[in-house]
């Protein structure tokens, strides 16, 4: 659903090579998915219901959320008012940059906490937000980055052993097959030899073990490397065909329900960093 008001923008900074996504007057559901990357974002307006590996929360103006790489989650509107979200997306490579230079260890943290209602962090995550939209050059935002992201991990992550869930080596070896073959087709009869499983079992354990079902996962991974392709200026019919999706009017159509953006609008956004 599209309201009249509604606009979806980007930008990437390039000093601190991360994007700041900001939704207004969304109205879309947002299907079961993870991304690859970590997402920080708060509420500016509107209240939704969310769902994140398992557990339901119901968010509004204010509210902080926090998803790992991998963290697979669901939302859509309460009521008629549309959801106003402003969030900054950082790569696992720049999260661990980040996260040596403030703590002295090599190491990528994981969120323990999805939501931190009404936090008041906010405000300096809305300041940083608003200066990489404002394609801001001096280092303010580099100051502010860094102080974020040490407040986040003192107050909202665990020890490195508690990363994730457990995956068994049957699954394991299905993503690893997925991640390296999904430019081709690929079947549940693959899957299932490949992990010894039967289909129903393979489905029930993956869907268990990932927090999203095997082709949620497949398509995830070729929407990711899509994205790399459209950061490098290929042309999304190009890019569709590259990636394993049959046509481009699916992989637009699915590219645009996980990221909230068609692939052109996405293309867009990296454009003037090469012109």
């Amino acid at each position: 659903m599209m309201t009249d008001r509604e606009q979806r923008l980007v930008r990437y900074d390039n000093e601190l090579k991360i994007e700041a996504h900001q939704f207004n007057g969304i109205m879309q559901k947002f299907p079961n998915h993870f991304h690859e990357y970590y997402v920080i974002g708060f509420v500016e307006g509107g209240s939704r219901h969310l769902s994140c590996k398992n557990k339901d929360y119901t968010i509004g103006a204010g509210d902080l959320l926090l998803f790992n790489p991998l963290d697979n989650h669901t939302c859509q509107q309460i009521d008629d008012k549309p959801l106003d979200w402003r969030s900054i997306n950082i790569n696992e490579n720049i999260m661990r940059e980040t996260a040596v230079q403030i703590t002295g260890m090599d190491y990528l943290p994981q969120f323990t906490t999805t939501v931190a209602y009404h936090s008041e962090i906010v405000p300096s995550l809305r300041e940083l937000h608003g200066l990489i939209m404002e394609q801001r050059k001096d280092f303010e935002k580099e100051e502010i980055f860094f102080f974020l992201i040490e407040q986040l991990i003192t107050e909202f992550t665990g020890p490195e052993k508690e990363k994730r869930t457990e995956v068994s080596a049957e699954i394991q070896e299905s993503c690893y097959y997925m991640e390296n073959h999904y430019t081709e087709l690929i079947t549940l009869d693959d899957l299932s030899r490949l992990s010894n499983l039967n289909k129903y079992t393979l489905l029930r354990n993956f869907t268990k073990q990932r927090g999203v079902t095997p082709y949620q996962y497949l398509e995830t991974i070729r929407i990711s490397e899509a994205k790399k392709l459209l950061e490098e200026g290929i042309d999304p019919m190009d890019a569709a065909l590259q990636t394993g999706f049959a046509d481009q009017s699916h992989f637009t159509k699915f590219f645009k329900k996980l990221i909230g953006l068609t692939p052109k609008q996405y293309g867009d956004i990296f454009k003037e960093n090469r012109d």
